[in-house]
Order: structure tokens, then C-alpha cells, then sequence
């Protein structure tokens, strides 16, 4: 706290300034970061060229991947995957596994209050990607403070003041300002940071390559951290929207909540260094490392899924006259991953038992596998895409024995 104090009498750095607040018994020092682009600007020496070319290049075959697969059901399951993650980094125990069987009956058993959190996330997520693709709203604050209000509603933040940048302040960590970890700029010095960041989006300060202009306004949006609560869910969906918004991919296919989750210590020194030391190039080494890797593996994934889907469907093409209704099954199958009988009668507008003999079919070709012993509205999952789609997700330890990151 001290040094905090006698850094706020300093002039502005590169990272910017503490300023003294005088509120509460002690007082607090309160962060407020300096404008972007960052001054002097970024240096480029041959490693972060390097890992930059090698970003660009591994998100290039992810957009070309994708074409593999119909990119409707693959942004179905990376969406619903990354919800998952983001999620979990703040401290959900819900599972995909969860997630899908709640959306298709909301099923009993799954852990309702933390699914909805993770089915709002995939809500804010579509919300502002379709806004952004349909032309109808750029990535401005006003499109943010949308997403803010789909990822907020009826969960643990509804009440934290949904849709709304904050008028009070707040931190991360301790118990108060006063023994935080870090403390965010106050509200009037907020509002000053959040309109320079918005003019840096739409590259009204020059232009920045928007691979590193993306990991740049990631660590200014979480320095900042406008909102009372969901500050690291909308600033890690931030990065797959201005892929999106600057043409990087055509569609919001990455995420970067698995390499921040499998990294979090990393991640929040690389994020404080920013603020301690205006270490810019140091976060962005972190970031274009976690960028390349979170591509490449998802590239892989869709490969892996687009040669599973060929070798399934020939398969199941094999089983004779009633082919025809096991395809129509099966291809429902690999778009929801888990899926019940009732659906599939809503859905496909088959009767009920021809519904479940094309799904015994597909269980005797190991394909579907029913998870619910019942013998009326059973539910099947297609083990094998779940397995590929779960990379990452279900370490059990991580799940019961991981204190988040930050509830902001």
C-alpha cells in the first residue's frame, strides 16, 4: 500500500498512475492506466515478431479448418465449449455435459444456477457476434454494455447492475480498497479510460495489427474493469469479437479461455506487470503464445471432428433400408452432441419409435450411448465428439479444488 501511495505523486508512465482516494479509514490508492496506444509504442524484437507471425499463421488455418465443417454446428459447439471454460475460471462447476443436457429438457440433476450462468455467457456471446456480423451495431461500449446485460441477467450478478458501467468503486481482491490486491480507476476516471479505449478499437489513434490490437484492449478492458461483476467473462469474449470485427476469422471460433485457465498464475502476473511496470511486451509474449497454441489445437479439433462425422455417416449409411431415418437421427446427434428422444420427435417430426430403433441402430455401431437408464424420454450422447470437445474442460481437480481468479 505504501508503495503504492508514493507512486500516486509520480508523473504519468507508460503504465500509467496511482491516485489517492481519500475514503474509508486509511485511504486507498486507486490505478488508472495510461491512454492507449501505449507510449513509447510496443517493441518488436525478434521474439514477439516471431510469436506474432506464428499467432497470425496458426489462426489462419483455424479460419481455413472451419470450412470443413458446416460452420453453423461448429460455432454450436465452440461456443458452448468456451461458455463452459470462461465460466468455470470464475468458479461454475458446471460441466458441457451439463450445459447440453440442460438445454435440451432441463433435465433433473444438473446444477441449475451454474448452468444458466454458462448458458447466458453462450446468449451474450451469439448476441454480440450476430451484431457485429449483421452490421447492426459495431464493437462500441454501448454493443459491450448489451453483451454485459445478456450475460447478467437472472444469474449470481443480476443485481450487479446489468448493462451498466459502474458509479462506484471497486477491486480485486481483500476485502476492501484499502487491503486489495488491485484496485480499478474510480468512476470519473473510468469513463476517461473507457472512451480512449473505444477510439482505439475502431483505430482512431492509427492502426495496430489486429492480433496484437486485441491482446492490447484485452489487458487495458480487464486494467479498467467497467462492470461490477463479469469484467473477465466480457474481456475474454472481447478477443474472439475483434477477430471477428477486424476480419481475422470470419466467424467467432477461438477462445482463449482454455490456455487462461490451464495458465492462470501466468496470466495475472503478465496482466500485473502491465500495471506495475508497463510491460507490454511481456503480456503480449504471454498472449500470442496462448493465441497460437489455443488456434493450432483447435484446428486439430476440427479436423479430428470433420474425419469422426465422415467415418460415423458411413457407417450408419451401411444399416440397410431404414439408413435413411438413422442418418436423419445421427445427424441430429453430432449437432447437439446429447440429445433426447423427446427432442428428436419435436425436431425431426419421426414418430417416437422410429426414433429409437434408428438410436438403438447407432448404439450397436458404438456411436450413441444412452445416459439416462430410463426406458421413456431417454437421452443419448455421441461419446466420441464429447471427447474431443471436452479437452480441456473436465479436470476434475480443477473443478472442486480451484479457488477463481477473480469474480469480477
Amino acid at each position: 500500500m505504501d508503495d503504492k501511495l508514493a507512486m500516486q505523486t509520480e508523473p504519468q508512465s507508460r503504465a500509467g498512475r496511482f491516485v489517492l482516494q481519500h475514503s474509508g479509514p486509511d485511504g486507498y490508492a486507486a490505478f488508472v492506466p495510461a491512454p492507449l496506444p501505449p507510449k513509447p509504442p510496443v517493441e518488436f524484437g525478434p521474439e514477439l515478431r516471431h510469436a506474432s507471425e506464428d499467432a497470425a499463421h496458426a489462426l489462419g488455418r483455424l479460419d481455413g479448418a472451419s470450412a470443413l465443417l458446416d460452420p453453423d454446428r461448429l460455432l454450436y459447439m465452440y461456443v458452448r465449449k468456451e461458455a463452459v471454460l470462461s465460466s468455470q475460471i470464475e468458479g461454475t462447476q458446471s460441466t458441457l455435459s451439463d450445459l447440453l443436457t440442460y438445454e435440451n429438457e432441463q433435465a433433473p440433476g444438473t446444477p441449475v444456477t451454474d448452468v444458466l450462468e454458462v448458458s447466458h455467457y453462450v446468449a451474450a456471446l451469439q448476441h454480440a457476434a450476430e451484431s457485429i456480423q449483421s452490421g447492426r451495431l459495431p464493437l462500441t461500449l454501448r454493443l459491450l454494455r448489451e453483451t454485459h446485460a445478456v450475460l447478467m441477467r437472472d444469474g449470481r450478478g443480476a443485481r450487479q447492475a446489468a448493462g451498466e458501467f459502474r458509479r462506484t468503486q471497486n477491486w480485486i481482491g481483500g476485502s476492501r480498497p484499502g487491503n486489495a490486491k488491485f484496485v480499478p480507476p474510480p468512476p470519473h476516471e473510468m469513463q476517461i479510460a473507457l472512451d480512449n479505449f473505444e477510439k482505439y478499437l475502431h483505430d482512431e489513434y492509427g492502426r495496430t495489427p489486429p492480433i496484437l490490437k486485441a491482446g492490447i484492449a484485452h489487458a487495458q478492458f480487464e486494467t479498467i474493469h467497467p462492470f461490477l461483476d463479469g469484467n473477465g467473462r466480457i474481456g475474454r469474449l472481447l478477443i474472439s469479437l475483434m477477430f471477428v470485427a477486424d476480419g481475422v476469422l470470419r466467424r467467432p471460433f477461438f477462445y482463449l479461455s482454455l490456455y487462461l485457465k490451464e495458465n492462470r498464475s501466468d496470466y495475472y502476473d503478465a496482466l500485473q506487470r502491465v500495471r506495475t511496470h508497463g510491460d507490454w511486451e511481456g503480456w503480449l509474449r504471454f498472449y500470442l503464445v496462448g493465441v497460437e497454441a489455443v488456434a493450432r489445437q483447435a484446428t486439430q479439433t476440427t479436423q479430428a471432428l470433420s474425419t469422426l462425422f465422415q467415418e460415423d455417416e458411413a457407417r450408419v449409411r451401411l444399416v440397410g433400408r431404414s439408413a435413411g431415418t438413422a442418418l436423419r437421427v445421427y445427424d441430429a446427434l453430432r449437432r447437439r452432441v446429447i440429445v433426447s428422444t423427446t427432442r428428436l420427435t419435436q425436431d425431426l417430426d419421426l414418430t417416437w419409435p422410429a426414433i429409437q430403433r434408428a438410436m438403438e441402430r447407432l448404439e450397436a455401431l458404438g456411436i450413441a450411448r444412452e445416459i439416462t437408464g430410463r426406458a421413456r424420454g431417454r437421452m443419448y450422447a455421441y461419446d466420441r465428439q464429447l471427447e474431443l470437445l471436452n479437452r480441456g474442460v473436465n479436470n476434475e481437480a480443477e473443478r472442486t479444488g480451484v479457488l477463481p481468479l477473480d469474480r469480477g
